[in-house]
């Protein structure tokens, strides 16, 4: 018997080797957008901005001349969302505005005249901080969980760079003994710890909501 042939009621035919709809088509992956250098430079000069705002933000002074601030928070912060080199420079920059004159340092401060002070020593590494810390969080951001990494980045760049820094500086500028500097140093200690868990948490958020600006992509 030939096939039946359908009529104008049953519709048009659907030839047999036309597979049918699974469902909606996959959405295209995001295409990450290439650094440039234009993007480093706003990105340094942001971050150096930031690192100037956590340092003229009312401090909590101490009796031996270096006050409490959120530089820390801030250098860390540069060198985990910014990589290194980046985090680096941003720090450097704010260093170069503050010895040139302009009132960036903590407690409204800048010129060269802070070289004399007790927080000397804090102050200069903080780019080997920013540097270090950013090195050493590379390897975090090929994780899924990065938070962990980051802040054992910070912690050791903050205790093995800055404060032992601080410490010269300190019992340079004062006059003090290595024990009593680094007494005077461990008072810092568990602020700093506590801002680089915040600068760590940050760093996650910042670099989860925006990927384009993870260290250690290529141009």
């Amino acid at each position: 018997m030939p096939p039946r042939t359908p009529d104008r009621a049953d519709g048009p035919a659907v030839p047999l080797d036309v597979p049918l709809a699974a469902g909606p088509a996959p959405l295209p992956r995001p295409v990450a957008r290439p650094r440039t250098l234009a993007s480093d430079l706003a990105l340094v000069t942001t971050f150096a901005a930031f690192v100037v705002v956590c340092s003229v933000v009312p401090a909590v002074p101490l009796p031996f001349g270096v006050p409490l601030t959120l530089q820390t928070f801030a250098v860390v912060l540069a060198g985990l969302v910014l990589g290194p080199v980046r985090g680096a420079l941003a720090v450097l920059l704010y260093l170069a505005l503050g010895l040139a004159g302009l009132p960036v340092f903590a407690e409204g401060t800048g010129g060269v005249g802070v070289l004399g002070k007790a927080s000397v020593g804090y102050l200069l590494s903080f780019p080997l901080l920013a540097l270090v810390a950013g090195a050493l969080a590379l390897p975090a951001w090929r994780r899924r969980r990065p938070l962990p990494l980051l802040v054992v980045a910070g912690l050791v760049g903050t205790l093995l760079v800055n404060h032992p820094a601080g410490v010269a500086g300190l019992a340079v500028r004062l006059g003090t003994g290595w024990r009593e500097a680094l007494a005077l140093d461990l008072a810092f200690v568990p602020g700093d710890a506590v801002k680089v868990v915040l600068a760590a948490v940050v760093a996650t958020a910042v670099l989860r909501a925006f990927p384009d600006l993870r260290p250690g992509r290529r141009r």
